[in-house]
């Protein structure tokens, strides 16, 4: 009989660590599905499937790595770094107008958008500072307004105020720079520095040299006093700035540095592409990231690197298949852009909502909790 309990508590536990992991991985799971039903139905080969995910990963890794930082600070997903790839792209531009290609054109870049990063990430730290638990939504309307900025320096004042020598980058008009930007002279130039084919898939050795050293840095930064100070703030913004730390100059650290990494990771994004949508490249590429990074398991107050490099994976091996399988479900593509335009959408919705929703559930509890011990000391009162 004692046998017996024990197995069924054995069982039970078994059962209920199961709808925990179910639970927490939902998301994750999910993708898996969607991949696993999509990948025969696109009729890819395997090596295409896998050069594309390769490629796609090295082009997405450094962008998605930035969001890591607000994360651990306590600002949740950060819809900010769009401006981040905004002072990239300006970087980029420049560049292309002074001709210089290929390495040393990618390095000066980095090093342009230090500036521009450096003062959209500190004018948006401050205005998140205003705003302490909407941080998210409030990023994402600082993007929208920065972006206004960007449309008017690129469009108007690029060729009129800020000189533009080449006419191949300025509209007919005269001033404001054209909706492309060729990029042609860079194109994969960090990719293409080391790299190795195996069973037909190219692997850019020298783009995931450059990932890692960021991941290691992450890593290392997290044991740091600033990296410690930055986890306080994230668990209690009250009891950090009992403990002396400078939570509001904490928070505007962690949102510069990933602002800084944005443009890095823009930098890498387009120099892979080989070329500039002047007006659009930057529009959605927040967006994706932060659906990338659920989609790895992530959470609006918990991310890893591990939730990074599978995101990428799940996120876009979906992005690749889905086309071709809805047009060979429906005989029409579209079906798939949609499908995946409305996943992206539809998994950052399910996180926040999530997020929500554990966030009460803990209120719920701590209060419950509060009012028993309340009634537990007035019980013993009257005694």
């Amino acid at each position: 009989m004692k046998n017996t309990v024990t197995k069924v508590n054995q069982d039970l536990t078994f059962l209920q660590k199961a709808l925990k992991f179910l639970q927490n991985n939902s998301v994750p799971l999910m993708f898996v599905l969607i991949c696993l039903f999509c990948i025969p139905i696109s009729g890819f080969s395997a090596s295409y499937l896998l050069n594309e995910v390769v490629t796609r990963m090295g082009r997405n890794i450094f962008l998605i790595l930035c969001l890591l930082i607000p994360i651990i600070a306590g600002m949740g997903l950060n819809f900010g770094m769009t401006l981040g790839a905004m002072a990239g792209e300006i970087a980029l531009i420049l560049v292309a107008d002074w001709q210089i290609w290929g390495i040393p054109g990618v390095i000066l870049a980095m090093i342009l958008s230090i500036p521009f990063s450096l003062l959209l990430g500190a004018f948006c730290g401050k205005i998140l500072n205003m705003s302490k638990g909407r941080e998210m939504i409030t990023s994402y309307i600082i993007s929208y307004f920065i972006n206004g900025i960007y449309q008017l320096v690129v469009l108007y004042l690029m060729g009129k105020i800020i000189p533009i020598k080449h006419t191949s980058l300025k509209l007919p008009r005269g001033y404001g720079i054209r909706n492309t930007t060729s990029l042609l002279n860079m194109r994969q130039c960090i990719d293409n520095l080391i790299d190795v084919q195996i069973g037909g898939v190219k692997i850019p050795v020298m783009t995931f040299i450059v990932i890692a050293l960021l991941c290691l840095f992450i890593v290392w930064f997290r044991k740091t006093k600033l990296g410690q100070d930055m986890r306080a703030v994230g668990q209690d913004m009250q009891v950090a700035r009992d403990a002396g730390i400078d939570v509001e100059k904490t928070r505007i650290i962690s949102i510069v540095m990933s602002t800084v990494l944005a443009g890095f990771g823009m930098v890498i994004y387009l120099q892979n592409m080989g070329n500039i949508s002047t007006y659009s490249s930057h529009s959605q590429i927040g967006m994706f990231c932060i659906a990338a990074l659920l989609v790895g398991g992530a959470s609006v107050d918990k991310a890893s690197i591990g939730n990074v490099f599978l995101g990428v994976i799940l996120f876009h091996t979906m992005f690749i298949v889905a086309p071709s399988a809805g047009a060979h479900i429906t005989g029409d593509s579209m079906i798939g852009e949609y499908f995946r335009v409305f996943v992206s959408y539809g998994v950052i919705t399910l996180a926040l909502v999530m997020y929500e929703t554990k966030k009460r559930k803990m209120k719920s509890s701590v209060g419950e909790q509060l009012k028993k011990e309340q009634e537990e000391g007035d019980s013993t009162d009257e005694n």
